[in-house]
């Protein structure tokens, strides 16, 4: 069963919300009964801190979603901070870019899975060509045995007195 630990920092302008451990559908009625809480202390901004966290799905990002739709018309704003690049793959995947304030940018490099460099297909010119190999068959065997010593093992017992 995942596991979801949820503290709340409040200060005077703002309230934090630090997040941490496995966020899924299982787990989403205690991420919003905190959200719900950070917003009842009545800051202008809540600051959700997600650095430790890791959603299983984006069931807590639709709660994080609803939340700051939620605050936005009382002039209140909810921003989402410490996202690894796994967290804002899955909310460009789940399409909630444009609803939720993410702290640094979503587009551009991915610094998990960066861009590749083109193939090349010339070989390097200092670098010998590898060794070329002769196809085996999947149910080849090869034993080696006439080229290894054979190796007897031998048990001394030995009396206690």
């Amino acid at each position: 069963m995942p596991h979801l630990q949820v503290a709340l920092v409040p200060a005077p302008d703002q309230v934090v919300v630090r997040v941490t451990g496995d966020a899924d559908v299982s787990t989403v009625a205690r991420l919003t009964g905190a959200l719900e809480e950070a917003a009842a202390l009545g800051t202008g901004r809540v600051v959700v801190d997600v650095a430790g966290t890791r959603f299983r799905d984006s069931s807590g990002l639709q709660a994080l979603t609803a939340f700051t739709a939620a605050l936005a018309p009382a002039g209140r704003q909810c921003r989402v901070v410490g996202a690894p690049p796994a967290t804002r793959r899955l909310v460009r995947a789940a399409g909630l870019a444009d609803r939720l304030e993410l702290d640094g940018p979503l587009a551009g490099a991915d610094p998990v899975r960066p861009l590749r460099a083109p193939a090349v297909t010339a070989p390097i010119p200092h670098l010998p060509a590898p060794p070329t190999r002769r196809a085996v068959a999947p149910h080849e065997v090869r034993m080696r045995t006439e080229d290894r010593p054979v190796r007897r093992r031998t048990r001394t017992l030995r009396r206690w007195r």
